[in-house]
């Protein structure tokens, strides 16, 4: 986890402060992990990720939320999981329009993954805002013997775009915390946020104020 970076489990310690919530896109083809990868941040940070034939493909769009304490200032990661089958192609970008942030995520095992990562990076450069943060994936670092993209060409991709890019696996937790810090950490200093109460003490609270947002 980056420095000064902090979970706040259920808004416990975070305190009365500014609360700032950003909304995250999680964009890439079918079946490079990004499921696991969302599940693996907000749900499950230490326990075994179930099996991945347990998993059904995202059809559509889901989205989960986690607060988390960057530099005394509670930060609500909205995170968007998005579809990668074609068919979807339309509504999943739709989406990207009033987010501040990407997670954009390929298999390392999978050459179409990696080569989709140009089109997608094209989706959020027309859908999406100019200021808008992005990182780039490498997923399924555990599978060593099954890589066909090499480290380096993750990072000169990365490089090309001028964007963080770490090698994750949501299997054994590599880099998962790491990258979403960083991403949240890019966010907050473009204070792209959105301000959601100016006295926040409970974010899990059902009753507390909360400023209108456009996401």
């Amino acid at each position: 986890m980056a420095p000064g970076a902090m979970m706040a489990e259920g808004g416990a310690g975070v305190g009365a402060r500014k609360a700032l919530l950003a909304k995250i896109v999680m964009a890439g083809e079918a079946s490079v992990g990004k499921t696991s990868i969302l599940r693996r941040y907000t749900e499950r940070p230490q326990a075994p990720l179930p099996p991945p034939a347990s998993y059904i493909a995202t059809v559509g769009i889901d989205f989960k939320v986690k607060t988390i304490s960057l530099d005394d200032t509670a930060v609500q990661l909205q995170i968007w999981d998005t579809a990668g089958q074609e068919r979807f192609h339309t509504f999943t970008t739709s989406f990207f329009r009033g987010a501040h942030g990407f997670v954009l995520v390929y298999d390392i095992t999978s050459t179409e993954s990696f080569k989709g990562i140009v089109h997608w990076m094209k989706d959020i450069y027309e859908k999406a805002d100019e200021t808008v943060e992005v990182i780039l994936l490498g997923n399924k670092c555990d599978k060593e013997l099954e890589r066909v993209i090499p480290k380096n060409r993750g990072e000169k991709l990365a490089w090309e775009y001028g964007i963080p890019f770490f090698e994750t696996s949501a299997k054994d937790n590599i880099n998962i915390d790491n990258a979403f810090s960083v991403l949240a950490e890019e966010i907050l200093n473009k204070s792209s946020c959105v301000l959601l109460d100016v006295d926040v003490v409970d974010l899990t609270e059902k009753a507390q104020k909360r400023a209108c947002c456009r996401l």
